[in-house]
């Protein structure tokens, strides 16, 4: 082959592998016709295929790497990519109809007829496994359309036509995975690439029975070593795909055990009787024998009988029940004495109606390799189709192995991994991280939903290298993916919420002001910061400490022997301390340096300038005391008599947080009345904000702090506590009874009264 050639043409490798035979074919195609550049055609050296299956993977291969470096030689040009075609006993066909709708009228174009025929292999895929009885996973391995449909009106060809539904008749032919795998391993041992796989009796319809011939009932049979493949043609189309496991090779084994001579000798003696009227071989003993054709055509008779009955019985069953027009032979098998005549006797046809073929179907192929070994020989009419069929399904379909898997994938030159994921039905979770479950819990009555940690992406390997998910798909490619990873559940502590870091409490310790965060409670129980929130928490901050926590929270220790004071009364460490107490305490050791006294800054450098005296803020502890008070169960200034009256005892006192021996500590109602609204007897603090509500209809602003509870506006407005004016006080905020708790908001309506 000149240069010029190599470089301007595009070669095609076709490799027949047959169970006696390789028969390799490179060439190239020009407007009408297809060109060989080179061909050979090599023996197994050991009986490596049975039945058109691969048994030694490894002599297969080596058999194929000896024929590619032949052809090689021949072109003088490297070949990496191969087509090939598969056969064996368990072929398996489904024929099926399948539509695609648009959503409107549209020109078909020939990306639409693809989709159309991946849709048609999908249903029949379907349908075969649901048919499927045997032990085998089946892979397709080639389709014909026997009729395509314009708004389902029939048509040769719906390409470029407009229409709204397109529609077609699909033959889809399958064979067992491991028919394939072994012959993609076979191939791979060659170095070689697999470019196009199609099915055999798909191969040799193609150069046997021009579409020309096709509008007749015509049977093309091609008998190689270990099948004979059949396929049915009629009314324009391909309508049938059929094998059967006898062939060649059925009369070869009963001339070894009949001649007692080895397998090959056995081959030479029937090729022999069709060419020469006497064979002389030796037997294994060495012995030398000269026989008659006649003698083998008379021994072979009841084999060939046999094969040509199953054959006409499997064109029957595919033709309809009925007998064809006419029968085509090509392969190696067809050269069998008798063949011819005994099919045609079974099928009820003159002997001219079945006939083999050979040149006469080669005559759109041109010869230019150097060796002329096979010209126009029917064992080339296979290869050569392997070869063409090339054209007709190259950019058409892609091939890969997905987790083992073999997938045909319709190549819109745009694939990724992820497509061929998706036809596999690769779960979609696997592909992409996991995140752990969340975390679903209630904050001061509002959901909170924390997620969890996302896991490891899938891992994902192309031909043995690391990859992603979205990189394009190369042809053969052997894709594995490992699936994505769950992260870790949510896990989130109380101190890990906002409202933790962001909420504090202020108290005024030994003269200094010590902020602290608010407590959590969960689920009404007190609970530590490091405490794990679990599903379904209820948690509630809390806006004040007790005097042991307080202890915790500083880190100090305190002397019991010592009285503790909060607001100037004595106190334990249960004593419940709020926003801005004054605490008195003794310390004994700092654990923290932190809040020793050097490091704190004392409470009168917090106020401005005009701050009251201490005695004023004496006062003003005093009356938050009474929030104390009014924070607890004693809410009920007032206990009933046996008698039914009313009276404030001494216990009602304490509830109201006030003392009758100590009446300067708190305003009576004449002096609460001269005071100004919303005076605060603490000084506000700069940074913090003051806000508007109205008490009994009565605009009261609250100041001196960042936020408000209810228990506060007995800092900003007249109400006497001490007064046994009722049974209880009446506490509604916003016509809602409200806990002492409650925030308060700007605009907020509070109605407060003795009942």
């Amino acid at each position: 082959m000149s240069d010029a050639v190599g470089m301007e043409q595009s070669l095609v490798f076709g490799l027949d592998i047959g169970t006696r035979n390789v028969v390799g074919t490179v060439g190239y195609k020009d407007e009408d016709n297809f060109v060989v550049v080179a061909q050979h055609i090599m023996e197994h050296d050991t009986r490596a295929m049975l039945d058109g299956q691969i048994h030694d993977i490894g002599r297969v291969g080596h058999t194929i790497k000896k024929m590619k470096e032949v052809l090689e030689a021949q072109i003088e040009v490297p070949l990496k990519e191969v087509c090939i075609a598969a056969a064996g006993r368990v072929l398996k066909t489904v024929t099926t109809n399948v539509v695609f709708d648009f959503p409107e009228e549209t020109v078909v174009t020939g990306e639409d007829i693809h989709t159309l025929d991946l849709l048609g292999i999908e249903k029949a895929q379907n349908i075969l496994q649901e048919m499927n009885d045997t032990k085998y996973k089946f892979y397709c391995v080639g389709y014909s359309v026997v009729k395509y449909f314009l708004d389902d009106e029939p048509f040769s060809n719906i390409e470029s036509h407009k229409a709204q539904r397109i529609s077609e008749d699909i033959i889809v032919t399958f064979l067992p995975e491991d028919v394939v795998d072994g012959l993609y391993a076979a191939v791979g041992q060659a170095d070689l690439a697999v470019a196009n796989l199609t099915l055999e009796p798909i191969a040799a319809i193609n150069v046997a029975i021009p579409e020309s011939y096709r509008l007749l009932n015509i049977a093309l049979v091609d008998i190689g070593a270990g099948t004979s493949d059949i396929s049915i043609t009629k009314d324009g189309s391909i309508i049938a795909y059929g094998m059967i496991p006898l062939a060649g090779d059925e009369l070869t084994e009963l001339i070894v055990q009949h001649y007692l001579v080895d397998f090959k000798t056995a081959e030479y003696i029937k090729l022999q009787s069709s060419m020469a009227d006497k064979i002389t071989y030796k037997d294994i003993m060495l012995i030398e024998h000269t026989i008659t054709a006649k003698e083998v055509w008379e021994l072979t008779a009841p084999v060939v009988e046999k094969m040509t009955s199953e054959v006409a019985e499997k064109i029957k069953e595919l033709n309809g029940g009925q007998s064809v027009s006419a029968v085509f032979i090509v392969g190696g098998g067809g050269k069998i004495h008798g063949y011819t005549e005994m099919l045609a006797e079974r099928l009820d046809l003159p002997k001219e109606r079945v006939a083999l073929r050979g040149e006469e179907v080669l005559q759109r192929v041109i010869f230019d390799q150097k060796e002329k070994e096979a010209e126009k020989d029917p064992l080339l009419v296979t290869p050569i189709g392997i070869c063409l069929n090339y054209y007709e399904q190259r950019n058409g379909f892609i091939m890969v192995r997905f987790n083992g898997e073999r997938l045909k994938l319709y190549d819109n030159n745009n694939l990724t991994i992820v497509d061929a994921a998706l036809q596999a039905g690769y779960p979609n979770d696997d592909l992409f991280p996991k995140r752990g479950s969340e975390l679903e819990f209630f904050v001061n009555g509002a959901k909170r939903i924390v997620r969890g940690e996302p896991g490891e992406s899938a891992e994902v390997y192309m031909n043995g290298r690391i990859t992603n998910i979205n990189s394009p798909l190369e042809p053969n490619s052997d894709i594995i993916i490992e699936p994505s990873t769950e992260g870790p559940a949510a896990v989130c502590t109380l101190e890990q919420l906002e409202e933790y870091s962001a909420d504090t409490v202020s108290f005024v310790v030994n003269g200094s002001i010590i902020r602290c965060p608010k407590f959590l409670e969960v689920n009404g129980k007190l609970e530590m910061p490091s405490y794990e929130i679990q599903p379904g928490d209820e948690i509630e901050t809390r806006s004040f400490y007790t005097v042991g926590q307080l202890v915790t929270f500083m880190d100090v220790e305190v002397s019991k022997e010592h009285v503790i004071l909060v607001n100037n009364r004595e106190a334990n460490f249960d004593t419940l301390v709020y926003e801005n107490f004054t605490i008195e305490w003794t310390v004994i050791s700092y654990k923290s340096s932190a809040y020793m006294p050097q490091n704190l800054t004392p409470v009168e450098e917090e106020l401005p300038e005009e701050a009251e005296t201490a005695e004023t803020a004496g006062t003003g502890t005093e009356s938050e005391a009474a929030k104390e008070a009014a924070g607890t169960e004693a809410a009920e200034a007032g206990v009933t008599t046996d008698d039914g009256t009313v009276t404030a005892d001494a216990e009602a006192k304490e509830a109201a947080g006030t003392d009758a021996a100590e009446p300067e500590t708190m305003l009576s109602s004449e002096e609460a009345a001269e005071r100004p609204a919303g005076e605060n007897l603490l000084e506000q603090e700069p940074g913090t904000i003051g806000i508007l509500v109205y008490i009994n209809g009565e605009p009261v602003r609250l100041s001196g702090k960042s936020h408000y509870i209810f228990v506060d506006i007995f800092d900003f407005y007249p109400f006497d506590l001490k007064a046994s004016n009722g049974r209880s006080i009446i506490t509604n905020l916003n016509g809602q009874n409200a806990q002492y708790s409650a925030e308060l908001k700007a605009g907020d309506q509070i109605e407060l009264a003795w009942k």
